[in-house]
């Protein structure tokens, strides 16, 4: 019938998140001959197949997991990495300060693990493509590797060059940086972008932001902001509700300018 409800069902192939608790989850394919083990006991992942998302399964030990369609924060979460990544909370609010949505033209630099290169992907595809500049050929493999495992590997165009050196693409929607020396792309960016295009800086230290917001005031950008984002979890009990006693303080800063045009038009 037109418009009922169809229960999303797990298939031979699929990534599922296993979830026992808040602190342990684990992001697994699922396979017929596969088996899952954990100092909590064992089971065949194939025991899934057909199960719609969400359903318990139960171990060897009698510990149940729960089978989680994996969402994008689970896939970057999870990914491959030798470098740090951003955090979801930097990742989401760089998204909205930018505007990158479906059909977004973005240049991102540098790669490292692909995590936020996934969440820009998700965020154009299908019609938007990524253009994300690193200079270390290893981390590009493996961002490649995770990109596939996402799903998104088909909206992203994986560069080996500096882009301090320079930028390929004209026209874009946004340039994200992500890098040491963020204020050397700052006349690449200008050119790249298309008018009103925004430019958006991740740093961990003031003192680049400092040469990072100078670089911008040199060239014609405005709404030049840079701005942290805290987050803290809570503990929710009965008479015990309050925040957690340790949280993730500083993660790093988020500078962002528009392209404004010159009187030529450029």
């Amino acid at each position: 019938m037109e418009g009922e409800p169809i229960m999303d069902l797990i298939r031979e192939g699929d990534d599922v998140l296993l979830y026992l608790d808040e602190r342990r989850t684990y992001l697994v394919r699922v396979g017929e001959e596969v088996s899952f083990h954990t100092h909590k006991g064992y089971f065949q992942l194939g025991e899934l197949v057909g199960k719609e998302f969400g359903a318990p399964i139960k171990s060897s030990l009698g510990a149940t997991f729960y089978g989680f369609k994996p969402l994008m924060r689970d896939y970057v979460l999870k990914t491959r990495r030798r470098t740090q990544i951003m955090y979801p909370k930097d990742m989401g609010l760089l998204v909205l300060l930018t505007g990158i949505s479906l059909g977004s033209r973005v240049v991102e630099a540098g790669t490292g693990s692909g995590a936020l290169t996934s969440i820009l992907a998700n965020f154009v595809k299908p019609n938007g493509r990524v253009y994300s500049y690193e200079i270390r050929e290893e981390f590009l493999k493996d961002a490649g590797a995770n990109l596939r495992r996402a799903g998104l590997f088909d909206y992203v165009e994986l560069k080996l060059k500096d882009i301090t050196e320079g930028i390929d693409e004209e026209c874009v929607d946004a340039v994200v940086l992500d890098l040491a020396v963020p204020w050397l792309v700052i006349p690449h960016a200008y050119r790249s972008l298309k008018g009103s295009g925004v430019l958006a800086s991740f740093s961990p230290t003031i003192e680049q932001v400092m040469k990072t917001v100078e670089a911008l005031r040199e060239h014609p950008f405005a709404d030049v902001e840079t701005v942290e984002l805290l987050m803290r979890r809570m503990n929710i009990g009965e008479n015990r509700t309050r925040p957690e006693t340790l949280m993730i303080g500083h993660t790093g800063y988020i500078t962002t300018a528009r392209k404004i045009l010159r009187q030529d038009g450029t």
